[in-house]
């Protein structure tokens, strides 16, 4: 598929077919891709968990919950044959910019504009989509509920370092094409050339 159509067809997709699981080689592909997004420093500071059998996409349901769930809420009801949990790690970028070339030694988080530890995982979940989309698949990424995290990591052995940004479901889409052109703020409405007004 040409770049400007990957572009073109990416949008959340949020059902898939049950029958069709994701060949391991794609599945390979879709996380290798991912881990050639930019990071500062080069300071690569993600982990990503794959989960890629129903057992497990059962437990993060399970995992992810809330008490009181909210009507429709994506996350508890997610089944599809593939998730994938991209975390972020603080101290991976904090540890890399105390090194001698870049000269923060006091691992101080003051200075940085920005968190690009969750920015470049967020990058990196973005090939993950494109990837995806690439092969003929759907995808969504959909956040967890910050009162679920601490039952998430103690679910999956996640170590406290690692923070999850959210999560991404992979599948062949069992849905309809949608149009949201419409929808689609217009251009003018968030592009500024020059200064802002």
């Amino acid at each position: 598929m040409e770049f400007q159509d990957v572009v073109r067809h990416r949008r959340m997709v949020r059902s898939y077919d049950p029958d069709r699981p994701i060949p391991p080689d794609l599945i390979d592909r879709i996380v290798r891709n991912g881990l050639r997004a930019p990071s500062a420093g080069f300071s690569q500071g993600w982990g990503f968990l794959v989960l890629d059998n129903p057992a497990d996409v059962a437990r993060f349901r399970d995992a992810v919950r809330p008490d009181i769930e909210p009507e429709g809420w994506f996350a508890a009801k997610v089944d599809a044959p593939l998730l994938i949990v991209p975390h972020s790690n603080k101290d991976a970028y904090l540890d890399r910019y105390a090194l001698p070339d870049k000269g923060f030694v006091d691992r101080s988080d003051a200075w940085w504009t920005a968190p690009y530890w969750d920015i470049d995982t967020g990058f990196a979940s973005l090939l993950m989509l494109l990837t995806a989309v690439d092969a003929g698949l759907g995808a969504c990424f959909f956040g967890i509920p910050v009162d679920r995290i601490d039952a998430f990591r103690e679910a999956f052995g996640v170590p406290p370092q690692f923070t999850p940004i959210g999560a991404i479901s992979i599948g062949y889409s069992d849905e309809p094409p949608r149009d949201l052109r419409s929808r689609r703020r217009p251009t003018a409405d968030v592009v500024h050339r020059g200064r802002w007004s």
